[in-house]
Formats: structure tokens, sequence, C-alpha cells
């Protein structure tokens, strides 16, 4: 086995890394100067780069597209990080940093440690390793996606964690008042392991997108966190963690055998369910239950029809761990910013409209595929099959509309909001689903998204349009 590291490659990296010791300019920079000179490395790349870099900079991707793209993206994501967050450089700096560092980082050490194990084989021409099995354990593919090795997300997760806590730290100077530094110290290592995972997931999404777009979310969701509110509900969330794992472990168990939920989604179901239970209470975790009781039962609305076509729910409906998190994960961490943040109100507002926009999506979507007649693309409005990725259905628009207005009255009813929320919420569940048909009909079929992804923003996006409007 041979195994290469072509020079090109070398070269990218070691651009993107060297680029991230421009955030050091942060700390004296102002909003607007940063952004001016993110905006010329745009051109800079856009114009002058290739012409410097040569073929060097082309992956087999870029050939086929005639320009390499992340060289584009990259800046492109600075500037909205600067644009997005003017008053805290810290927190551009730092999702620069895990951009940089440690996406940049993680790719060299995979191919390197891939090297190594090839050298180190039985068989292998230079054998001077030996049998190394902590060598060859780090250089085995991740189990989600082959392509990336545990390797490189270590890699991922130290170096860039640790050039986020140092950038952050350079930077706090210039943001009054200051940050804590506990917030300094933990919070861009937290924004590096949760940006690692994201760069792992077996989709074509480019990481200068994925990588600073999760760690900025993680940096942003963080710093509204106070020690004041956290102090004041610590008693009442340690008191019901001992209720939230019994009654999520049972019902875990009772849902995997009456085959609802796959063993994954079991488990992933069970973690998520506890975090809300614990965090925001029986009510809301009572919410979080009619939700996905609704999306279980119409999963098998007309299934044998789905079948036929082919478009039936993987593993017979059954629910999977991605599938928790895409459609859970916005409401938990809305759940966990209603207890750490002084920002109570407005996080129980983006929970009950996260778990709106998924429970009324899965309506939509199902009736669309079991009794939908007028199904077309939200980008074109041509017509095209039941289960076309991106397609929307009179039939199944009308019900999902129905489902959202029926989930936030039970909302309302369980007391999370207040009525005047119910037609924001449910304007918000409709525009979440046009936005994730619009991007299913244009980004599904390529691969650049997977319909978890989809489903993720598809909450993502109902709850910040209901904040808005709320």
């Amino acid at each position: 086995m041979t195994v290469t590291i072509t020079h090109s490659e070398q070269a990218r990296q070691w651009v993107h890394i060297g680029s991230g010791l421009f955030a050091l300019l942060l700390r004296t920079l102002t909003w607007w100067q940063a952004a001016a000179l993110a905006g010329g490395a745009l051109l800079f790349n856009l114009l002058l780069l290739p012409r410097i870099g040569g073929r060097r900079l082309y992956r087999p991707i870029d050939d086929s597209r005639g320009f390499p793209l992340g060289i584009l993206l990259y800046p492109l994501s600075v500037l909205l990080l600067v644009l997005t967050f003017p008053s805290r450089p810290d927190i551009v700096a730092a999702a620069w940093g895990v951009l940089a560092f440690g996406d940049g980082i993680a790719t060299l050490a995979g191919q390197w440690s891939r090297l190594l194990a090839a050298r180190s084989a039985p068989g292998a021409r230079s054998n001077s390793f030996g049998d190394n099995p902590p060598l060859a354990a780090v250089s085995r593919p991740l189990p989600w996606n082959r392509e990336k090795s545990v390797a490189g997300t270590l890699a991922f997760v130290v170096v860039g964690g640790a050039a986020a806590v140092g950038l952050a730290a350079w930077t706090r100077g210039a943001i009054a008042p200051p940050p804590a530094w506990s917030w300094t110290l933990a919070a861009p290592i937290a924004a590096a392991i949760a940006a690692a995972l994201a760069e792992t997931l077996p989709v074509r999404l480019d990481d200068n997108i994925s990588v600073p777009l999760t760690a900025a979310a993680v940096l942003w969701l963080s710093s509204l966190m106070s020690e004041a509110s956290i102090h004041a509900s610590s008693a009442a969330v340690v008191a019901a963690l001992p209720w939230a794992a019994a009654v999520n472990l049972a019902f875990s168990w009772l849902g995997y055998h009456a085959k609802t939920v796959s063993l994954s989604g079991a488990i992933g179901g069970a973690i998520v369910g506890a975090t809300i239970y614990a965090s925001a209470g029986p009510a809301a975790w009572l919410f979080l239950f009619i939700t996905f009781l609704t999306a279980s039962i119409v999963s098998r609305v007309g299934l044998k029809r789905k079948m036929l076509l082919g478009i039936a729910e993987e593993r017979g409906g059954r629910r999977g761990a991605g599938n928790a998190v895409a459609n859970c994960g916005v409401a938990a961490l809305a759940a966990i910013a209603a207890v750490t943040t002084p920002h109570a109100d407005a996080a129980r507002l983006a929970f009950v409209a996260a778990l709106t926009a998924g429970g009324s999506d899965t309506v939509a979507s199902e009736i669309g595929k079991a009794w939908g007649r007028s199904t077309f693309l939200v980008t074109t409005l041509g017509r095209v099959k039941p289960g076309t990725p991106g397609a929307m259905s009179l039939e199944g628009t009308a019900a999902g509309l129905v489902a959202a207005l029926a989930l936030v009255a039970i909302a309302v009813a369980l007391g999370l909001t207040a009525a005047s929320a119910i037609v924001p919420i449910a304007v918000a569940a409709t525009v979440g689903a046009v936005v994730e048909s619009a991007l299913g009909a244009t980004l599904e079929g390529p691969g650049i998204l997977n319909n978890d992804m989809l489903n993720f923003i598809n909450t993502a996006v109902a709850a910040g349009t209901a904040l808005a409007l709320g």
C-alpha cells in the first residue's frame, strides 16, 4: 500500500493555516477595517491567488469546475463573521482560529497518520515503526465517514481548540467590558469540538462554511450564558435529572421495542429528551413527546403507496440518532438557553418554534407523499414526482400548516408560550419549511446537504424567524 501526500494539498493547507495569523490584527482593527480587509482578501483570492499558486491549489473537483472554490469561501466566511459580530472580535477570532488551524491541521494529520500506518504495516518495504496498534487505531477512518480519520479529528480538536483559546484571549482586551476568563478558556474549546464533529458529516458542504458557522454558533450561544442564571437554575436542574433519566430511558426502551426508533435513535432520543426535561421541565418534554408521536403516526399514513413509489422512510419509519439531533437539536439548545441565559422567554419561544417546525414539516412531507397530487419544486414551480428532494405539495403544505397551528395551541395549553405567539410561530414554521425545500431542491441532489442537515436548518430558521417576529 502506497500513500502519498500531494504537494498541492500540503500547499493548500499551509496557506489555509497561515492565513489564520491575520486574526491577530482583530485586536487593533475596528470592525469596518476588518471587514474591508476581508473583502480585499476575497478579491485577491478571486483575481490573483490562483495565478500565483498555479495548479498546486487545485483539487480534482476544482479542475472540473475550473476554479478552487475554497479560497473564495474562506475569506467570505471571515467577512460574514466580522459583519455578524462587529462588537465581539473575540468570537470572530476564535471561530477563525478553529477554521484556519483546526480544519487545516485535520487534513494534514489524517494524511500523515495514514502514511505512517502504511509504512509500519506488515510487509511494507520499511518496517522501522514495527507493529504499532495505537498508530493503527488513530489512522482508522471514522465509522460514519470513511474519508475522515480519528487522527484528523483529534488533531482538529486539540490544535483548533488551542488556537481558538489563544486568539480569544489575545482579542479579549478589545472588548469593553471584557468577557469572563471562564468563557474565554472554555467556549472556544467547545466550539472546536462541535466544529470537528460538523466537519466529519458525510456531505459535500464545504468545510469553509460548515466549520466557522458551527464554531460561531457555539461561541455566540455560550456568550449569552450568565453565572447568575446558571446559579439560579442549577438546583432545579439537578433535582430534575433523576426523573429526566428515568422517564427518557423508559420511553426510549418502549420506542425501540415498538419499532418507532432504531437503537441509535433510542440512545440519541434519550439524551435529547433528558436534556429538555432537565432544562425546560416536564411540560416541555411532554410537548417534545407529542411532536415525536405525531411524526411517528403520520410516517405510517399511506405507507403502502410510499413503499410502492420507493419514497417511504428508511428502516420502516424508525427514527435514528440523526433524526433526533436534526429535528430536536435546536430545541435542546433552546432548552439549555432557557436556564443558562437571562433570556428565558425568548428561549422558550425558540424551543416551541423549533419543535413545531420539525413536527409540522414531517406532517407536510408524509401527507404529501401519501396523498399529494400536485407536487412541485418551490424553486421553479415545476411539477415533479412525490418524494423528489425539495418537493412541496398543496395537500402536504395545508396539512403542515394545520399541524403547526395545532402544535402551537398545545404548547400554549402547556404554558410554554403565550397565545399571541400562535400565528408568529406558525408563520415561522412555514418559512423554515420553504427554506428547507429550496435548499433541498438545489443542494440535496448533489450531496452538499443531506436530509438531516436540511431538517436542522428548517428548525433553526423557524426558531430565528419566531424570535424576529416575536
